[in-house]
């Protein structure tokens, strides 16, 4: 499950099931909101859907909101993530190396991708306590701020990085890249319909995700 955005207030919420490629449910949305995740699960259910696993983006507070079923966070969404916080061509060793274990991350199993952040951390975990004194107030901050909240964001979220492998007898995929696919196609296609009423818009979409 996922979102994509037209503007700033026009978007789609799309529920696809990953077996049969099927688009199973849809919200047009002004935002993107976790209570709007939960009641279209809820609602796949009174469907009479049985809702396997869930593979989802990061959002703060949506990983740990389905009981009982099994929730993967997309790995990609999470790359991008470290992507903001190290950017795409970070300067630091430190940052260099972090990058790369996290490109491995999609291609290799739970426990060695695990063990090799903790491998990583310990290497730098002085480095990442480093700090710095603001020479006009007299307080320090830590001089690595940013490279802290990328591990820290790792760390936090592993727990739903793996559950596909944790599950793997569900074939759960890694990554939501089904519908970002999706999404790809319907904007480009949009492009071609520039100018398009939001009443239209719908109409278009509807069409799209229905073929």
């Amino acid at each position: 499950m996922d979102t994509t955005y037209w503007g700033r207030d026009f978007g789609v919420m799309l529920f696809k099931d990953a077996y049969t490629k099927e688009n199973l449910l849809k919200y047009y949305v002004k935002y993107e909101t976790n209570a709007l995740y939960i009641q279209g699960i809820n609602e796949l259910k009174k469907q009479h859907f049985e809702v396997l696993g869930i593979v989802c983006d990061g959002r703060k507070g949506l990983l740990n909101s389905f009981n009982n079923i099994p929730v993967q966070m997309c790995q990609f969404h999470q790359a991008a993530i470290i992507r903001r916080y190290i950017t795409k061509n970070p300067k630091l060793l430190a940052s260099i190396e972090l990058k790369e274990l996290v490109a491995m991350m999609t291609k290799t199993d739970k426990e060695s991708f695990e063990g090799g952040l903790e491998l990583w951390f310990n290497k730098w975990k002085s480095f990442l306590n480093e700090r710095t004194i603001n020479v006009e107030t007299g307080k320090s901050y830590y001089t690595h701020k940013r490279l802290r909240s990328a591990y820290r964001s790792l760390k936090t979220n592993l727990e739903w990085l793996f559950t596909w492998y944790d599950y793997y007898h569900l074939d759960i995929p890694n990554t939501t890249n089904a519908i970002e696919g999706h999404f790809s196609d319907l904007k480009n296609k949009m492009r071609n319909h520039n100018g398009l009423s939001k009443e239209r818009k719908c109409k278009f979409i509807d069409e799209f995700l229905k073929a």
